[in-house]
């Protein structure tokens, strides 16, 4: 990349906002904590009673004159609960229940998490280190995002040789944005995204810190920050292969989740299309698509609807996908997956993930073969393993 970009802000702006974004993270841990409480406390409350009205039976029986029991004070049960609540974007922990995934998914890595208990429902090598390829984009819109003020989005960006000629040489996927092509910083967050452009996403790094280099260590302080630079470690914000650019299925779950905690993040992850503004190189605009999310919404997830998702793919990778999912009561689940045998048959992966696992019918349902059933649903015959949806090889 052109070593002459300079940064955009200042040290000392850059510490505000720094500043500005801990103490956001701040209120949101009080705010998921609270929320945490407000549903963990009836539930201790119950224990309790339960536990009351069987010591005061035995006491009833074996002993007529007992005292009566001590007053409880909630107050003090709700602060030591609190202290044992799991931080924010924590990885989610499997358990007993957890399901050891097999032959039966074509994806060779998958987790699957409740984000309401924070505990892994399904998994499949879910901590073995893969190239998350355009899935790092997820990573390139939070950092971008929390990097930028409100009126940013509105700010013009040109694009540059050097951007076009990086994505060219490279074969990454992109939106086809022309040198000299002038578009908001808004457009370049959709363009990141929905289509995948590496052209986007390259335009958000030099904007946001100068260089692509300047954002990358931006985008290693975030992982530092959420807890996963211990697997987790990025050398290009578009995803292109490299040994050391890399992270686990669990860690993609984590940089998911802390990403549809942002509104602007969550709002671009979550659209199905996005219309361009008019330039003089696509005068009628672009019609951007987020096909996962397109091609996911017929299929049967058990009534699970997927808010947010994007893929990825290169040939280290096979093909990946990290998406977010909510059931009708609001329960939150991501599913994230690696390796697949095809793009489309990552959809039907995650498709089937959230029917066998998280939809609210599942274990009713299941007689010991429903998750297997649910995983065995074929893809369309076209699809050969080693073949993609997308131009390019480099990048979905």
């Amino acid at each position: 990349m052109d070593q002459e970009y300079k940064p955009i802000l200042s040290e000392e702006e850059r510490a505000a906002r720094r500043a500005q974004r801990a103490a956001s993270r701040r209120k949101k841990q009080r705010e998921r904590r609270l929320r945490l409480l407000r549903r963990l406390i009836p539930c201790l409350l119950l224990a309790l009673l339960a536990g009351g009205l069987l010591t005061a039976g035995a006491n009833l029986i074996s002993k007529p004159e007992a005292e009566p029991a001590k007053a409880v004070r909630p107050a003090h049960l709700a602060d030591d609960a609190a202290s044992s609540l799991p931080e924010p974007y924590a990885r989610a922990v499997p358990n007993a229940d957890t399901v050891q995934l097999g032959a039966e998914l074509s994806s060779t890595h998958a987790v699957v998490i409740d984000l309401e208990t924070r505990s892994v429902l399904a998994e499949k090598d879910p901590d073995a280190v893969i190239s998350p390829a355009s899935m790092t984009k997820i990573l390139t819109a939070l950092v971008a995002a929390e990097h930028i003020t409100e009126a940013d989005l509105d700010q013009a960006f040109t694009m540059t040789i050097d951007i076009t000629d990086y994505c060219y040489v490279n074969g990454c996927s992109v939106v086809g944005l022309m040198v000299g092509e002038t578009v908001s910083v808004r457009e370049l967050f959709y363009g990141t995204i929905l289509p995948s452009g590496a052209d986007a996403a390259l335009g958000l790094a030099t904007y946001v810190a100068g260089s692509q280099e300047a954002f990358v260590a931006l985008m290693n302080e975030k992982l530092e920050e959420l807890g996963i630079a211990d697997t987790a470690h990025f050398t290009n914000c578009v995803g292109l292969f490299d040994e050391n650019h890399k992270c686990t299925v669990s860690d993609m779950a984590v940089i998911l989740e802390a990403a549809m905690d942002n509104d602007l993040c969550r709002e671009v992850l979550g659209a199905r299309t996005y219309e361009t503004a008019p330039t003089t190189d696509h005068p009628e605009g672009q019609i951007l698509s987020n096909w996962f999310l397109r091609r996911i919404e017929d299929k049967d997830t058990g009534g699970i609807t997927v808010t947010g998702a994007k893929t990825g793919y290169v040939v280290e990778s096979g093909n990946c996908a990290a998406s977010y999912g909510e059931a009708a009561d609001g329960h939150r689940y991501i599913c994230v997956t690696a390796d697949a045998a095809s793009s489309w048959q990552a959809i039907y992966d995650h498709a089937a993930l959230y029917k066998a696992y998280c939809s609210p019918d599942a274990a009713a349902e299941d007689d010991g073969d429903g998750a297997a059933d649910a995983l065995a649903e074929p893809v369309p015959p076209t699809i050969k393993k080693g073949t993609t949806e997308h131009e390019s090889g480099a990048s979905l």
